[in-house]
Order: structure tokens, then C-alpha cells, then sequence
């Protein structure tokens, strides 16, 4: 049975995906805040500001000259005109998403479709499911009436093939991990944290240790009490963004 629902989940997850709209390519000058990214369109040659949706350092990425993907903004109230979509790795050639909210919407989606093959006997009952002064991203329920509590987040380093989180010191990842173990000791709800690496180059994912010692510490504590941890990487074109299957982990 375990078979057949991971050739469920494999083929679903090819159904899981996010369009971008017409994207235009610019070259990365600077990163005025962690919201804000100066650069220059190609075609035009206009530099122009864009709005950054990753509060990551992205330090091994926004390096001087990397392309970036845009994405014009249809608002006319916003103060910025374009919205930052793709970077283009100057190591590897790869395209990363650096739009974190995605990361959720392509959870969402596998969650709603039961694409995930270690979540396929859980099914979906709402998004942004609020216990006591905590927000967690997902709520799932199976047939017996168990309920199942899923965090994501968002993953975007990758060093030799390995996807790492988080980018930079944590207090908001660490709470989390803390809540969903502290919940999973108490029995009302099974949890789980989904990584979505949002590129397609890593091989197996582990926590870095050498960002956020305690948020490894924490995440490894999480795994041994029982609460599930997975990570899955992202296809990513320039038409859009697609899972594209689980990766290992590595929790030593």
C-alpha cells in the first residue's frame, strides 16, 4: 500500500504548480534593505527598485551582476513597480525562487491534492489554523478524526548540492519547532515540518548547523520526539514553479 501511495503522490506532485507572469531580466546592483532590491533592466537599461518578498540574506545568491527575474507589479499604489520572482545561482546556473510565500502555496496545493506521499492519508481542512497565540501554516485531518498540524518553510541555500535552513539565526523558526514538539509531546495533535527547497539542484537536505546551531539542535530534538520532519525540492522554469519530489535528510 505504502508503494501505491507514493506512485499517487509522484505522479501528483507533477500537477502542483504556480505560473509566473511575463518576467523580464535585470542585473542585480544592490540591496538597499532586506525588502528592497536596486537593479537594472536589460531591455531598457533603466534601473529601477523591486520589491524583495525573502527576508533571508541570500548572501550566496545577490552577488553584483547575477541576473535576476521581474515581474512587473500591476498596483498602482505600490511604491515599488517590480517584485523580484528568480535568481539566477552565479555558481551553478540554476534558477531559485526567492518569492518565500510561494513555498506555502505550493504546500497548500500538494496538501489539497494529497500529492505528499507521507502526508497521502491526511487530508486537508484549512490553511492558517490558529491555537492559543500560535498561527501554524496547515491543518490536516485523516478518517478517524487525528489531527495533524504542518509548518513550512522556505528554503533557498544550497551548497554543494545540499539545501540547508535556515540563511540566517532564526527566534521566529525556533519558536516554531519548539510549539510543534512541545505539541507533539502532548498528544492532541501529530506535527510535521515541510521544507520547500525552492530550486531543483539539491540532493538531501539538513539543517545549518553553522548559521543556527540551536535551530538544528532544536529541529533534531523535534525529529526524535516524533514530529515529522520532510523536505522537497522545487522545479523551476521561467513559465513557473512546480514540487518535484522528496529529499533525503540528513539529521546526524
Amino acid at each position: 500500500m505504502a508503494g501505491n501511495y507514493y506512485l499517487r503522490g509522484g505522479d501528483l506532485l507533477d500537477k502542483t504548480f504556480i505560473p509566473f507572469a511575463a518576467l523580464q531580466q535585470a542585473i542585480f546592483m544592490a540591496r538597499p534593505n532586506r525588502f528592497l532590491v536596486r537593479c537594472k533592466l536589460v531591455d531598457s537599461s533603466e534601473v529601477v527598485e523591486a520589491h524583495l518578498a525573502d527576508p533571508g540574506r541570500l548572501t550566496e545568491l545577490l552577488l553584483p551582476g547575477v541576473i535576476l527575474y521581474v515581474e512587473h507589479a500591476n498596483n498602482p499604489n505600490r511604491k515599488t513597480k517590480w517584485s523580484v520572482i528568480l535568481v539566477k545561482d552565479n555558481a551553478t546556473g540554476i534558477l531559485v525562487s526567492v518569492r518565500s510565500t510561494l513555498a506555502n502555496q505550493l504546500a497548500g496545493q500538494a496538501l489539497q491534492m494529497q500529492a505528499i506521499s507521507e502526508l497521502s492519508d491526511w487530508q486537508f481542512d484549512r490553511a492558517e489554523f490558529t491555537l492559543g497565540n500560535s498561527r501554524l501554516d496547515f491543518l490536516l485531518k485523516n478518517k478517524i478524526g487525528e489531527q495533524k498540524l504542518v509548518e513550512v518553510k522556505s528554503c533557498t541555500l544550497v551548497h554543494n548540492k545540499v539545501a540547508m535552513f535556515p540563511d540566517a539565526v532564526t527566534a521566529r523558526g525556533q519558536k516554531h519547532v519548539r510549539e510543534l514538539t512541545n505539541l507533539q509531546l502532548n498528544g492532541d495533535y501529530s506535527c510535521a515540518i515541510l521544507f520547500i527547497v525552492q530550486r531543483a539542484d539539491a540532493k538531501f537536505f539538513r539543517p545549518a548547523d553553522h548559521i543556527d546551531p540551536t535551530f538544528g539542535q532544536l529541529l533534531r530534538e523535534a525529529h526524535k520526539q516524533g514530529v515529522l520532519i520532510l523536505a522537497y525540492k522545487s522545479i523551476v522554469t521561467l513559465s513557473g514553479i512546480k514540487l518535484g519530489g522528496t529529499l533525503p535528510l540528513d539529521l546526524r
